[in-house]
């Protein structure tokens, strides 16, 4: 039966980049959402499209500072004490996957996409999308120390094992501090990468939202999802707190909170929240790319009205309150290494749930119903790979086409 009518759940960069896709193929789209485009973590991220930097999350690193270390709230991963045993199995699988071995062939599925994704993004500019990416020319990452920097460029040396490619030039920090003069007497030596780009990402998603508009697709704000019933040839009905929608297919592309309307379809991988943070500073000196704090795990970028600080990656329930502690660790950080900041006029303190999978693949696909897909998972990556995402799984849906690289997304996995 031909697909000429398809639900998305989700109005962020995931579900959004589908719909759009689907619209391609000529399918019509309602897409619904519990807040509303940008709602999620969509709005708060860096925005960064680097696939240098797009790396498995699980990281034999974590384990390398020690466990303990995890539990502090300054720690830049952060895991509360839990009894939540929900939690507790994903903490144990996500550890299970922070060996070499298991980076390494996680990083080689990274490397096929990483190669594919920044020309997603050219797809949506040239259908109309009118916000669109911007050159990080060039894009910095800055370190305290020596051996700090030897850190990253190991694990550079290591994607180019797994068959990726890295270019960047080493820098003293005399000539980083040149190149960008927001940076602080604490950065004694950086990196400079080539080839990245970056957004505003909630004016992206935004921009793309119009777009799925223009082109005759619905998008519901404020509209919550209770329940799906697959009914067989005749479709599937989708249960929302206010009327029941029908549709040839749904997908779901709700980020964290995929699970609850997955679970029923087979889907047993659980989606955690991996909280981040962010607020907006001015700085004297504007810088005119992102800058990488990488030991600090602290992500800059500047977004035309100030410079969005971003950082951390908490497991934690996602709808916990914000933890100041966690904005005062990013300050604490971030504080040597920039120059010419009242930390104290910062705005627009954020917190947002990434959805992760403790083997850092997201899940993207076929449900065990043929008329149920869902795509998230995607970690801090949801939107340097999005519109990626939405092609391959607008393909499948509506061409039964599945890219190679699909088969390491199994939903069903």
């Amino acid at each position: 039966m031909k697909t000429e009518h398809v639900i998305v759940i989700g109005a962020g960069m995931v579900g959004l980049s589908t719909a759009w896709h689907l619209q391609e193929d000529g399918v019509r789209v309602t897409v619904v959402d519990k807040t509303g485009v940008a709602g999620g973590s969509s709005w708060g991220n860096a925005g960064w499209l680097a696939p240098a930097l797009t790396l498995p999350l699980p990281d034999p690193a974590i384990l390398a500072t020690g466990m303990k270390e995890t539990l502090k709230p300054s720690s830049p991963v952060y895991v509360p004490f839990t009894a939540n045993p929900r939690l507790i199995k994903f903490l144990v699988d996500f550890t299970r996957h922070c060996t070499p071995g298991k980076w390494r062939q996680a990083m080689a599925v990274y490397n096929e996409v990483n190669k594919l994704g920044l020309q997603a993004f050219d797809e949506l500019a040239a259908g109309g999308v009118a916000e669109h990416t911007k050159s990080a020319d060039p894009f910095l990452a800055a370190f305290a120390s020596d051996a700090d920097r030897e850190t990253l460029v190991t694990e550079f040396r290591h994607v180019v094992e797994a068959g990726g490619e890295t270019d960047f030039d080493l820098l003293t920090g005399e000539e980083i501090r040149h190149i960008e003069p927001a940076l602080g007497d604490g950065v004694t030596s950086g990196i400079l990468l080539r080839g990245q780009r970056f957004i505003n990402p909630g004016r992206f998603v935004r921009s793309l939202a119009d777009s799925v508009r223009e082109r005759g697709g619905e998008i519901r704000e404020g509209t919550t999802v209770v329940d799906i019933k697959d009914r067989g040839v005749k479709g599937v009905d989708v249960h929302t707190s206010q009327e029941i929608l029908h549709a040839d297919a749904v997908v779901i592309a709700t980020g964290t909170w995929l699970g609850r309307l997955a679970r029923t379809f087979g889907v047993k991988t659980i989606v955690q929240a991996g909280r981040g943070y962010s607020f907006t500073v001015q700085p004297e000196s504007m810088p005119a790319n992102p800058v990488y704090f990488p030991s600090q795990r602290v992500a800059c970028t500047p977004l035309g009205d100030g410079f969005r600080v971003a950082g951390m990656m908490e497991f934690r329930r996602p709808g916990d309150p914000l933890d100041e502690r966690r904005i005062k660790a990013i300050i604490d950080a971030a504080k040597p290494m920039l120059t010419g900041i009242d930390w104290e006029a910062r705005t627009d303190e954020w917190v947002g749930s990434r959805p992760c999978t403790a083997d850092g693949l997201p899940i993207i696909g076929a449900t065990r119903s043929s008329r149920v897909f869902v795509s998230g998972g995607h970690g801090m990556w949801g939107i340097a790979l999005g519109p990626l995402s939405g092609r391959m799984l607008a393909q499948q849906i509506t061409r039964g086409e599945v890219h190679p690289v699909m088969k390491n997304f199994n939903p069903l996995r």
